[in-house]
């Protein structure tokens, strides 16, 4: 056996079997059970690369990598060239601007990541007890890519804070941002929840909740069978309208939500308001072992409230009835906190060519998780909590 893993690049995920993506990407499953992650499974990954929303022309340029000792599989990653910065939710906006305005080509850059998805999981897919091992090949195999093709960088996000520690350890720069998640402290029932807020915050809730669930119509969660094709046309008409709005393109393409029906219904839960037998709102969630994630939104009508409702009250509501442990209900929005969800740290690691470059982002990162701490430190003090502090 050899002393150190074999690591290779493959052009498509669609060139490695599911069979072995996946005893690293979800190996909890191997009993049948659902995957902790979702959105690293191979048929989420090759879902992306059949619908065109990956892959030539679009910036996102699959790459992945597979390290494998002795012939076999201990670990993978999902690994993109990206001629962009879009579609990352972790942003190096302006890190492209400062090296380019320096006469530098920052793209094409590497980006060990899920596209379009900022939920936090692990990047480094390793079977058990091959973490250590696995992590490092996966980041020296990345980075011997990027220097052969004389690439800027690396960007790994979304990591966990355990793979954060191991790259930190390897000489990768670390980040920490933050998100707004809601995590179920055992609650029996939304009104078990809501007897955990303050007086004035939990009636706010319930005035807010009440509004909108008298929109003129029904709501509706579906999961599994119960999602029918012509569902997903109206959603792809709320996609759209919120893709327009907020990114000008539109990440998905229609072809993606036909190719996550036929192989992932039964990890999606569609929530739909309907009016007059019509869909005019809905919320698209995916989900995990133990956390549901929300990803999309979209309308064609405009009611009060109503986008709170399916996106965050509804998710909360199907966790506590499923005995889910979070919702994780997408990037940013600091309104999200009013309504239980409380802010917590987001990691990601990265990897700079040049060393002047490297050093100047290394600072900027250590005065950006200063304030990141501070910052979360403040908000978690304005939650809706009584006492203002989370339920133990």
């Amino acid at each position: 056996m050899p002393a150190e893993p074999e690591v290779t690049v493959h052009g498509s995920l669609a060139e490695i079997p599911a069979q072995d993506w996946d005893s690293v990407a979800c190996p909890e499953s191997a009993d049948g059970g659902r995957p902790v992650d979702p959105f690293t499974t191979h048929r989420f990954l090759l879902a992306l690369e059949r619908s065109g929303s990956t892959g030539t022309g679009t910036g996102w340029q699959p790459c992945p990598l597979v390290a494998r000792l002795g012939g076999r599989i201990i670990a993978a990653a999902p690994l993109y060239a990206k001629s962009h910065s879009q579609g990352e939710y972790i942003f190096d906006h302006a890190w492209a601007d400062a090296w380019q305005r320096a006469g530098g080509r920052y793209y094409p850059k590497l980006q060990l990541a899920v596209p379009f998805t900022p939920a936090t999981g692990r990047r480094f897919l390793t079977l058990p007890g091959f973490e250590a091992e696995g992590t490092a090949a996966l980041i020296g195999g990345a980075i011997s890519l990027a220097e052969a093709n004389r690439l800027s960088s690396l960007h790994v996000t979304f990591c966990t804070e355990a793979e954060a520690d191991r790259g930190a350890a390897l000489g990768l720069l670390r980040r920490r941002t933050q998100q707004f998640h809601w995590e179920n402290a055992g609650y029996a029932s939304y009104d078990d929840f809501l007897g955990q807020l303050a007086s004035r915050k939990r009636k706010a809730l319930r005035k807010e909740r009440g509004i909108a669930q008298g929109f003129g119509g029904t709501i509706r969660t579906l999961t599994g069978d119960a999602i029918a094709p012509q569902h997903w046309d109206h959603f792809w008409a709320f996609y759209q309208d919120t893709g327009a709005r907020k990114w000008g393109t539109p990440y998905l393409t229609r072809r993606a939500f036909e190719e996550f029906h036929a192989t992932m219904r039964d990890d999606i839960l569609l929530v739909l308001a309907e009016r007059a037998g019509r869909p005019v709102a809905g919320a698209l969630n995916f989900i995990g072992r133990d956390t549901l994630y929300g990803r999309y939104w979209g309308c064609i009508e405009d009611h009060p409230f109503l986008h709170f409702e399916l996106c965050y009250h509804q998710a909360i509501d199907w966790a506590i009835a499923h005995g889910l442990k979070r919702v994780e209900a997408g990037a940013q929005g600091e309104h999200k906190l009013a309504r239980g969800y409380l802010p917590v740290p987001v990691h990601s690691l990265h990897w700079i060519g040049d060393p002047g470059f490297s050093g100047a982002v290394a600072r900027y990162l250590a005065a950006e998780r200063a304030a990141v701490g501070e910052e979360i430190e403040v908000l978690t003090a304005y939650g809706p909590f009584r006492r203002c502090e989370p339920p133990e």
